[in-house]
């Protein structure tokens, strides 16, 4: 791609659509620039075309067709629907941290200095935090509004229109998402019963169909479910660019791979503060990339994505790691005791999980889209799903004790 400039009518140049390009001399130019008397009809014709000329036409083709993302609600629109102080609703729909941030956020917020002056556009405090945090040189990391501008940005970089995608659903809608957007193609290789990945599919899909990357979670969104090992190295020795996604890492019992990406020419590791650090409002994530990768994206990505306010909450709840962690086991605990009161509901079949959620099948007698709305109506917000893949299943994210309470009254109510 590139920009033609035309400075006069000797050289007006016409560029074809493969880039190609053959001069136009002046006279055609100038037959170009006049209508012949007779051609009054096809004056009016134009004026026609004009009138009904719609602002969807200059839209590319395929995102016309796109349905758009389908995100959860927040308070204010929550608590207008169901008439309820947002201090009186449940949210358990979101995978949100209930206990929020460490006090230091707070503080860095109100005594922010420069909000008037634009942010850093290499986010330098943040990611030379990140270095000491995760043991990995800044050098490999980028930062992002949230882990999701991180995805559509390496999308934007590697696929052209036509591109392929491995997604292995039930999993983060937003890799089908983005892919869409970029005109990309979508390849899904289902996972097993068990939720976890079918290895050897992948491995005969890529070979197949020659896909750009593949995208995994660990742990897995829906489902909670974690990628070892053995596995994440046997799709690492593919010929496809691995993008994964731990996000809810810190629930798990395992560690983060964000230092393979020195090892690992086609690994990406996406992380955030959302979860961890009960930052989803402000919207930082961050990723760790190869330096033969991460060299573009420096130059494809806005300026000023990361904004004064993201930085600055990140940098000061990484101050405090001991509150982190406190928040962090608070939640595993909670996660143990919901699945065991779980697994006492008749209709419900709770799976394990590795995050801060648990997803739950509904079994017969029970609609899982009518167990979500009569549960709203008690002020308790749970995810349902529609999709072919987890037909009849809610995701039921892990709050505090007392949340715990309400929503387990809330289902003895419905029986």
């Amino acid at each position: 791609m590139g920009a033609t400039q035309i400075s006069s009518i000797s050289s007006l140049w016409s560029v074809k659509s493969n880039h190609t390009q053959r001069p136009i001399s002046p006279i055609e130019a100038n037959q170009r620039r006049f209508l012949p008397m007779a051609s009054t009809v096809g004056v009016e014709h134009t004026s026609e075309s004009k009138q009904r000329l719609t602002g969807d036409k200059f839209i590319r083709p395929h995102l016309r067709k796109l349905s758009p993302y389908q995100p959860i609600l927040p308070f204010e629109v929550l608590s207008t629907r169901l008439g309820r102080k947002p201090e009186d609703i449940i949210k358990l729909d979101a995978n949100e941290n209930p206990y929020g941030p460490p006090p230091e956020v707070f503080e860095a917020l109100g005594s922010m200095k420069f909000p008037y002056i634009y942010p850093d556009p290499e986010s330098r405090r943040l990611r030379a935090a990140l270095s000491e945090d995760s043991g990995l040189e800044a050098d490999h990391i980028l930062a992002g509004c949230g882990a999701d501008e991180l995805i559509d940005l390496i999308m934007r970089c590697v696929l052209d229109p036509g591109d392929k995608i491995v997604d292995c659903p039930p999993t983060f809608t937003m890799y089908e998402f983005d892919a869409a957007v970029n005109a990309a193609d979508v390849i899904k290789v289902p996972r097993k019963s068990d939720f976890s990945l079918n290895v050897e599919l992948i491995a005969d899909v890529v070979e197949k169909e020659k896909p750009k990357c593949i995208f995994l979670t660990s742990p897995n969104n829906p489902d909670g479910s974690i990628i070892n090992d053995e596995d994440l190295l046997k799709i690492l020795d593919l010929p496809v660019l691995v993008v994964l996604d731990e996000a809810y890492i810190e629930f798990s019992q395992i560690e983060s791979r964000m230092k393979w990406v020195k090892k690992h020419e086609n690994l990406i590791v996406l992380r955030t503060f959302s979860k961890r650090a009960g930052l989803a409002g402000l919207r930082v994530g961050y990723g760790a990339f190869p330096l033969s990768i991460i060299e573009y994206l420096w130059r494809a990505k806005q300026p000023y994505n990361v904004s004064v306010a993201a930085e600055l909450s990140a940098c000061a709840a990484l101050q405090n790691p001991a509150y982190l962690e406190k928040v962090k086991d608070a939640l595993v605990r909670e996660r143990e005791r919901l699945y065991l009161l779980l697994k006492g509901v008749p209709f419900l079949n709770p799976y394990p999980s590795h995050s801060n959620f648990i997803l739950c099948g509904v079994k017969s007698g029970m609609d899982a889209k009518k167990l979500k709305e009569e549960l709203a109506k008690m002020g308790v917000m749970i995810r349902h799903y529609d999709k072919k893949e987890l037909k009849g299943y809610v995701r039921i994210s892990v709050g505090m004790p007392e949340h715990t309470d309400i929503l387990m009254d809330c289902l003895r109510r419905v029986c």
